[in-house]
């Protein structure tokens, strides 16, 4: 079994960190969340029908400003929304390989926290056929129209994002860059002969993060504190490699879940990464295409060089990393998961 994942549009989990069921706020500007809207928001009386999707789909597009930006590479533009007490995420997806044909995916559900469970969950391709028309402006800028409103989605252009040479390592091959939802951009790269992918933190972005020393034993292991994604100082070049997520973000499928769902998709070059994916699995021919996806059932192949970890300690299997003893070969793949190593 290799690893997989399914597709975005029926799991994801959309957070705005007001507080730990935090929802978009309304009132407030600047940047600044208020408690107010989310009581607001959880509290209101309801007036649609939660399990109406195209009833769900109004209420949300109705809310939207003229013109919105889609950050994560993906295309995923997410939202949360409070309903009967409870709060609901979802996103609105202009997926790479239909959005042209005029398709809009949708998907909302209860949001997950660790003491909740799962009790709705709905997705639906929105197309002409239920109202809703997608038509591209201009490259990477499409308009969405529904029942007498239309709102432009801009994707996020990063066709001139590229690492600085010094940062790429001998062997290894730039895929595209990668803006996460958490903020967080990354330079995804893959390194044929050693059929090892790797996230390296753009640091050339705007700052997005606090990172601070595991411990004063290994400043070479990093944590985010906003994030609680981890990192290691690469030895060879000035760069940082993500090594870790944590676990509990990853089971709640939330901002902080890591970016093994947030691939270049737009500024995928050719055949690049399916060629990275069959370096690696080479019995993989003919069952992927280009982004991945697997051509026979749902989903698409994951890219996560990195642990998913539930407690910090974890991060000490890392510390054997500053052997300097390692050759080269042996010391990045020490930063892989166990399981690809």
């Amino acid at each position: 079994m290799y690893p997989s994942r399914k597709s975005k549009a029926l799991a994801v989990a959309a957070l705005l960190l007001l507080s730990p069921g935090g929802a978009a706020a309304a009132g407030c500007t600047n940047g600044v969340l208020c408690n107010q809207d989310y009581v607001e928001s959880v509290s209101a009386a309801p007036g649609f029908a939660i399990d109406d999707v195209m009833a769900v789909f109004g209420h949300v597009f109705a809310s939207l400003p003229d013109r919105v930006r889609v950050y994560p590479t993906e295309n995923y533009f997410y939202f949360t929304f409070g309903h009967d007490g409870l709060t609901y995420a979802g996103n609105m997806r202009l997926d790479v390989k239909d959005r042209d044909e005029g398709i809009l995916h949708f998907a909302y559900f209860n949001q997950m926290e660790d003491w909740n469970a799962d009790l709705l969950t709905r997705y639906r391709p929105l197309s002409a056929d239920d109202g809703v028309e997608v038509e591209k402006v201009e490259e990477l800028l499409y308009k969405v129209s529904y029942a007498g409103k239309s709102a432009l989605f801009a994707l996020n252009d990063l066709r001139g994002v590229r690492p600085p040479e010094a940062l790429i390592g001998e062997g290894e091959e730039y895929l595209g860059p990668v803006f996460d939802e958490s903020g967080l951009q990354f330079y995804l790269m893959f390194h044929r002969a050693d059929a090892r992918f790797m996230f390296v933190l753009n640091e050339t972005a705007p700052k997005a993060e606090e990172l601070l020393s595991y411990s004063d034993g290994d400043p070479s292991i990093l944590i985010g504190m906003r994030t609680g994604f981890s990192f290691y100082q690469d030895r060879y070049l000035d760069r940082k490699i993500l090594i870790g997520v944590y676990a509990g973000n990853v089971e709640n499928n939330n901002y902080f879940d890591g970016p093994f769902d947030q691939l270049p998709d737009n500024f995928l070059q050719g055949d690049a990464l399916r060629d990275a994916i069959l370096a690696k699995h080479p019995d993989l021919e003919g069952e992927i295409d280009r982004f991945g996806n697997f051509r026979e059932h749902e989903g698409r192949f994951l890219v996560n060089p990195y642990i998913n970890y539930s407690y910090l300690s974890e991060l000490e299997e890392y510390r054997r990393c500053g052997d300097a003893g390692l050759t080269r070969f042996a010391y990045y793949q020490c930063l892989q998961p166990p399981e690809v190593q």
